[in-house]
Parts: structure tokens; C-alpha cells; sequence
């Protein structure tokens, strides 16, 4: 048997809808390989599912798509070996047929499965993923270093590809959580010259820490591009207004609260672009992963005892929580 959190029923996250459970240890099916969980990442995508926001696509799901961990049982895989370092992210399922997959663009598949929605996922002592959708990840970090990039790394790093900005450009940031500041890592390491729009005073330390040439609440200069990664929409013609002519914004939440009437000669005119960014393929992890091991990227983590997901995912609604929280298992 082993410990989990499974979201019992969705509904604000101070009313606990996630409940502390014991179930069996999961058995690998065929292509699948057997994770004992070392650490995993706290994802706004966990509360939005928590909360409903997401419905979960079956009772009692396990949250928690950006786990770290050792393979214990490697059942008919033949990519990884007993003891190899893996990481679990959300993207865990592609039909590898339809149009889209053939395309090099699997995160749109229409048949696409996730880590922690579709089946559980890491907040619990045992995971089990297709080996196919696991990423090997290098020994030489603590494995709370690495959980954060299993997503919001990678969603950040998507991001800023859909954005589009050019090499030294001037990029907004609407946001500054654990995707936000992962990615002005990425940017600024690019020699962008980084802007940041965000609410909270740990948050405005964080960026300002980390380099930004502007921390407030409206970027004094145009800007060549912006990613949202707050989860409102009226954030959305704010960074369209910011833009210079030929700009472009991504939006990169899985969700998002209702984006406000645009006037077009404002917000659009010019040629401003508004992109949204949707999951990710594993061919932007593995260049993430690539990049780290080069670059000077670091996620600034709190790490929180697994008994305490749920309240780390209420720090992660009420604004209390700056960089990257992570979930540490004993033992």
C-alpha cells in the first residue's frame, strides 16, 4: 500500500476537497515503468483541478504531473533500467496517427492524455508512466530542483517560443509564479531585457532578483513581445496594449477567466498577434532539458513535506507562495 492525495470533491481549496488516502502500489501495464516518487512539483493546474475549474475526468484522481523519481519495476519497458532517474510530466498520452501528431504537433492531439487528470499522477508514493512520455533526467541535482521543469518549465519554455521574441528583445511578463520566473530565467539568459507586471511583494522581489529591468504595473516602454501567465483574462488587452506594432502576446494557462470585449484599433491594429500555448510535445522538454545543461537556470523552490500538499496549494491560491513549491517524500 502506499499514501496519496486524490481529489474527493472539487470545490474551493479552503473547503479541502483533496483528501490524504492509502491505495494499492500501481502495477506497470505493457510500455509503462514503475516510479518510486522522490519529489513532485505544485502545479496551479493541481488547484484549477482541485477546484474544478478542470473536472476530473475520474473519481478520486491523483494530482500532480511534475514528479521525480527512481524506476523500482520496469515491467516490458526496455527504454529505462531499475534505478534510472525519470521524471513524470503532463503530457502522458498521444494517438501518434492523427494529423496533428504526424505534424510534430502532438500537443493538439485530439486523443491526448495527462499526468494527474486523465490518470494519477505524482502526488503519491508510486507513480506509474509510458516510458515513452518519461524524460531521463541527470543525478547530479536534488530532485526538488528538477520537479519544477517538468511543467512549468517546459510550459514556460513553449511559451516563449510562441511569443516570438526576437534575440535582445524587451519581453512582459504578466505573472510572476513558477512558470514566470523559470521563463525570464530562459529569456533574460537570451539576452532579452525582461519586464515584470505582478501583484505581491515577494513576487516584485523575485523578479527584481532575478534581473528585470522594470518591476510595476505598467511596462514604460513598448514591448516586442508578453507571455500571461496569470490566470485572468482581463490581464490579456493590458499586454496587448504594451505591444509595438508587429508584437505578439501568449497566453500560456491551461486556464483562463473570460477575456474582456478588445477594441481593435488598441488592442489588435498593427498587426499584434494573440497566441495561446496548449500542453507541449515532448520535443520541447527534451530541448529544455538540454538547455539546463548549459545555461545558468535554477528554480527558486520551497520545499513543503508531502503531508502538507494541500496546504501548499492554498498558499498557491491566496498569493502566498513565490517561485516553486515542491513536494518532498521521506525516505
Amino acid at each position: 500500500m502506499m499514501q496519496a492525495w486524490a481529489v474527493d470533491r472539487p470545490g474551493p481549496i479552503d473547503s479541502g476537497p483533496l483528501r490524504k488516502v492509502r491505495r494499492p502500489v500501481p502495477e506497470p501495464g505493457p510500455g509503462e515503468v514503475l516510479v518510486k516518487v522522490e519529489a513532485c512539483g505544485i502545479c496551479r493546474t493541481d488547484l484549477h483541478l482541485s477546484e474544478g475549474d478542470l473536472p476530473p475526468k475520474h473519481p478520486g484522481v491523483v494530482p500532480g504531473h511534475q514528479a521525480v523519481g527512481t524506476v523500482v519495476d520496469g515491467g516490458t519497458a526496455d527504454r529505462f533500467a531499475t534505478g534510472d532517474r525519470v521524471g513524470i510530466a503532463w503530457l502522458r498520452g498521444t494517438c501518434g496517427v492523427c494529423e496533428f501528431c504526424r505534424a510534430g504537433s502532438e500537443n493538439l492531439c485530439p486523443r491526448s492524455t495527462y499526468t494527474g487528470w486523465d490518470a494519477d499522477g505524482g502526488f503519491a508514493e508510486y507513480a506509474v508512466v509510458p516510458q515513452d512520455y518519461a524524460y531521463a533526467l541527470p543525478t547530479d541535482r536534488p530532485a526538488e530542483e528538477l520537479a519544477p521543469f517538468l511543467c512549468a518549465g517546459i510550459i514556460g519554455y513553449r511559451s516563449l517560443l510562441r511569443a516570438n521574441l526576437p534575440p535582445g528583445g524587451r519581453l512582459g511578463i504578466y505573472g510572476f509564479g513558477s512558470s514566470a520566473h523559470l521563463t525570464a530565467q530562459l529569456a533574460t539568459a537570451q539576452g532579452a531585457e525582461l519586464f515584470v507586471v505582478t501583484r505581491g511583494e515577494k513576487n516584485r522581489g523575485l523578479a527584481r532578483e532575478l534581473g528585470a529591468a522594470y518591476v510595476g504595473d505598467r511596462p514604460p516602454v513598448p514591448l516586442d513581445s508578453a507571455i500571461v501567465f496569470a490566470p485572468a483574462g482581463d490581464v490579456v488587452p493590458h499586454a496587448l496594449e504594451a505591444l509595438k506594432p508587429g508584437g505578439t502576446v501568449a497566453v500560456a494557462g491551461i486556464y483562463l477567466s473570460d477575456v474582456p470585449v478588445l477594441n481593435y484599433e488598441r488592442h489588435l491594429f498593427h498587426e499584434r498577434d494573440l497566441r495561446s500555448v496548449t500542453s507541449n510535445t515532448r520535443r520541447d522538454g527534451e530541448e529544455l532539458f538540454r538547455l539546463l545543461a548549459r545555461l545558468p537556470i535554477a528554480a527558486h523552490t520551497t520545499v513543503v513535506p508531502f503531508d502538507a500538499v494541500d496546504r501548499a496549494l492554498a498558499d498557491v491560491a491566496h498569493g502566498r507562495a513565490s517561485g516553486s513549491l515542491v513536494a518532498v517524500l521521506a525516505g
